[in-house]
């Protein structure tokens, strides 16, 4: 018998502005078997919109991602998510931005570990769910592999059941914004490699500039998992691929982008009816054309407001894609 591949041997990061629940709705169109992620919600959201968990709970195998400190509070919201059907609760500690810092949430919470632990000891407690957390490999000069060691600790100890490493500390600085994080400094992938090897028994992921198939194949020769964000974004094309070449799957998703785009078609008009503009339900899918001719000319066709005179959401959509070069 072939063993079973875990359902989060492959996942799409969480990306704020960018995979939001129009997003998810196309990757799911790509690949049936990765795991998917909300953009990150803060739990003061979900106390002033009831329906925002419900909302972006619109595909199979999601993840909701959390970001907070205050235990009770983001333990409402995870019974809330094992309700609606959320695979997993995902717990930030790993966004840099400055307003994580001023709220106190995302990355700095790494240096407060008696707040992280009662977060998530609250949500482990109360839900059957996994409580996952999606960190970094230090933070600003807390960047020694002890430091690392005795955090992965802490976090078993109050109730984690995977965990997802970014390879690169976050650096909290004024001069310092989230952009030139993604760059700077070095990723070091050997780090969580010898995590994994000292903590054999939870499950580890791996994120950070992993950009191919292969990669993809030689980091789960150490780790259990692999998270990509930002190349899946600029190339979404990669996911039609990974049900098969990760997952083993025999089933063929469509190669067609154009055919994909398509047969959104319908799910995109019920999100026009709700007084959602194209614009914004298209922009997250437009990549599946990357590198193929045409793609300026279709944006710039559905960009142009002046055409929104004379012809429907879908028919301009349709105009557009006539565009699109597939050699």
């Amino acid at each position: 018998m072939k063993k079973k591949i875990p359902y989060f041997t492959f996942e799409v990061a969480p990306m704020l502005g960018k995979t939001n629940k129009y997003c998810r709705y196309f990757y799911r169109k790509l690949t049936k078997k990765s795991l998917l992620y909300t953009e990150m919600i803060h739990s003061n959201t979900v106390k002033n919109n009831k329906n925002i968990l419900l909302e972006n709970k619109n595909t199979s195998n999601i993840v909701l991602q959390l970001a907070g400190n205050k235990h009770k509070l983001l333990s409402l919201c995870a019974k809330e998510a094992e309700k609606i059907g959320y695979k997993e609760i995902n717990f930030n500690l790993g966004c840099p931005s400055l307003k994580s810092q001023k709220g106190n949430f995302g990355a700095c919470l790494m240096n407060q570990p008696l707040i992280v632990s009662d977060c998530i000891k609250s949500m482990s407690d109360c839900v059957s769910i996994p409580i996952t957390v999606k960190m970094r490999i230090g933070i600003n000069n807390n960047d020694n592999y002890f430091f690392l060691h005795e955090f992965i600790n802490l976090l078993i100890e109050s109730g984690c059941n995977r965990i997802i490493i970014h390879a690169r500390k976050a650096l909290l600085y004024n001069n310092i914004n989230v952009k030139k994080n993604l760059l700077i400094p070095k990723l070091n992938y050997k780090f969580i490699y010898q995590i994994k090897k000292d903590f054999p028994k939870i499950n580890i992921s791996i994120n950070g500039n992993i950009q191919t198939l292969l990669e993809i194949k030689k980091h789960l020769k150490y780790v259990d998992g692999v998270m990509i964000g930002r190349e899946i974004f600029k190339n979404p094309k990669i996911l039609m691929d990974i049900d098969h070449y990760i997952y083993n799957t025999k089933f063929k998703i469509k190669k067609n982008p154009i055919e994909i785009i398509e047969s959104m078609f319908f799910y995109i008009e019920k999100e026009i009816q709700k007084g959602n503009s194209l614009i914004t339900i298209i922009t997250p899918l437009l990549n599946i054309f990357y590198g193929i001719n045409g793609l300026n000319k279709l944006k710039k066709f559905i960009f142009n407001k002046n055409n929104y005179i004379h012809m429907n959401n879908i028919e301009i959509l349709n105009k557009a894609l006539s565009y699109i070069k597939i050699e």
